[in-house]
């Protein structure tokens, strides 16, 4: 069986057997959304995924942490905090996390419950629509938003969500075959659509461990690429 899977992985075959076989598994049993996904996802006691552990969370986070006090940014909004194991390695002066999942929510008020300078929201609380922070994250989430609509509003939501930087950490390419909770988006397309006089892209940081099929674990598709207000440039 071992040796099926590194066929299936490194071949161009394999890979193809691959799309083959998810296309009909796709087919047989529908995908139940982005949102319910997660929240069975947490509930099943499952975490946020291997890009927020080990050395890809370290490399996110020393990335993340220079940018913070490099730029003497005192506020940091995130929509799709997760279950809070990536913003543990966080030194941000002040943090409000969103999430569609109740139970991330609860797992990081859980976890955070001492850090007075730490907030979590849902998604959906109409309360909190409308904050906004010095700098906006989104890591690792827009290659999960599974239907057009809900990446439409979570990339407009992101960009009304921050005053002067907005980082994106995902991969940049089309690509639907991968999993059922995965498509690939080349969303920089988006946002030179519709946000070019208003975000500016400033910088891309190529990952330090480019994605591996042999080893998904420990490698990402993922990139980070740095936006900043037009009107600062």
């Amino acid at each position: 069986m071992s040796s099926l899977k590194k066929y299936l992985k490194k071949t161009w075959l394999g890979k193809h057997i691959k799309k083959t076989i998810y296309k009909k598994l796709k087919k047989e049993k529908p995908f139940p959304g982005s949102a319910k996904y997660w929240e069975e996802r947490y509930l099943s006691d499952r975490d946020s995924g291997p890009g927020s552990y080990g050395r890809l969370a370290n490399f996110k986070a020393e990335i993340l942490n220079s940018f913070v006090q490099d730029n003497a940014v005192k506020t940091v909004l995130e929509l799709g905090c997760g279950d809070g194991h990536q913003l543990s390695l966080a030194t941000y002066p002040h943090y409000i996390g969103f999430d569609v999942s109740e139970e991330a929510i609860r797992l990081c008020k859980n976890k955070f419950k001492e850090d007075s300078n730490k907030e979590f929201y849902l998604s959906q609380d109409e309360d909190k629509k409308n904050s906004q922070a010095e700098l906006a994250l989104s890591l690792d989430v827009i290659y999960h938003l599974i239907e057009d609509h809900v990446f439409e509003g979570y990339m407009q939501r992101l960009c009304d969500s921050a005053s002067k930087y907005i980082i994106i950490y995902a991969s940049n390419y089309d690509d639907d075959s991968i999993d059922a909770h995965v498509k690939c988006r080349k969303f920089t397309n988006w946002m030179g659509a519709h946000v070019p006089e208003k975000w500016k892209l400033k910088e891309c940081i190529k990952n330090r461990y480019p994605y591996d099929g042999a080893d998904p674990k420990n490698t990402s598709m993922s990139d980070f690429y740095i936006y900043k207000s037009a009107t600062s440039f």
